[in-house]
């Protein structure tokens, strides 16, 4: 098997910007607005991919702890902004647990998956840095998912929601079921990955494996070992941003606030 991927040159990774042309044209045929934000936003992924690019190949070359705790808690401070950006208006200790939530499940299963399964240093960038990354975007995905649904089923059940305080049921009762169906959502997305991965799509870092040279056998079990813990991420970071969060949103008069 070849050891090593194709490097590609300037002029031949420029052929890939072609295709937006295809996305372009089917934007103005069926009249969707937004080839503006095509463009914004290949040009900011291309920009950021590239400084990030710079940056690991920095870190790597002079692999020093504090590099890489720097760059984990940008990655998850970006998780949280991204998070309560999409989500205005939450109190503040909803924000807290929100923010705590996706830091310790990240913390907790990144270092038992680079400690543990693997057997490295848990501030060997190689490792650490790479499945952060996968690790806090999908639990980032997921939170922001969860949220979003929690929040619209309880505005859109209000009246209800008022009428069994009246009946005086308690708020934990309430909020409870909406905080259930909101988890239920939050997973989706990492559930049906998982359903299909294998025979409808090949994921990126077995692919990324596979093109650099390593045995599909190795590739398959990493990216197994990846899948289940963002699973077990994205499940204890939205259980505990929902379940603990909803308990910010009464007081102790048993009012919804």
């Amino acid at each position: 098997m070849n050891s090593g991927i194709v490097q590609l040159q300037l002029w031949q990774f420029s052929l890939i910007y072609l295709l937006l042309i295809v996305v372009i044209a089917i934007m103005k045929k069926s009249g969707v607005e937004k080839t503006r934000l095509l463009v914004v936003a290949s040009v900011k992924m291309t920009v950021q991919l590239v400084i990030a690019g710079l940056v690991l190949s920095y870190i790597f070359q002079n692999p020093n702890p504090m590099f890489v705790v720097v760059y984990l808690a940008v990655m998850v401070g970006f998780a949280v902004h991204r998070v309560l950006s999409g989500n205005p208006g939450l109190n503040r200790r909803f924000q807290v647990i929100i923010t705590a939530s996706i830091a310790l499940s990240g913390v907790f299963v990144l270092a038992y998956f680079v400690c543990a399964v693997v057997g490295e240093n848990i501030f060997n960038p190689q490792y650490t840095i790479p499945l952060a990354g996968m690790l806090i975007g999908n639990t980032m995905t997921g939170i922001s998912l969860g949220i979003k649904t929690f929040r619209e089923s309880l505005q859109g059940q209000r009246a209800r929601v008022e009428a069994l305080l009246g009946f005086g049921a308690s708020p934990r009762a309430i909020l409870q079921p909406l905080a259930k169906q909101a988890l239920e959502t939050a997973l989706l997305p990492t559930l049906n990955s998982m359903v299909g991965m294998g025979i409808v799509s090949l994921p990126g870092m077995m692919t990324g494996q596979i093109l650099s040279g390593t045995l599909p056998t190795t590739a398959i079990l990493y990216q197994i070992a990846v899948m289940i813990a963002i699973c077990t991420v994205v499940t204890a970071a939205s259980f505990g941003s929902l379940f603990l969060g909803m308990h910010t949103l009464y007081d102790q008069k048993n009012q919804i606030l």
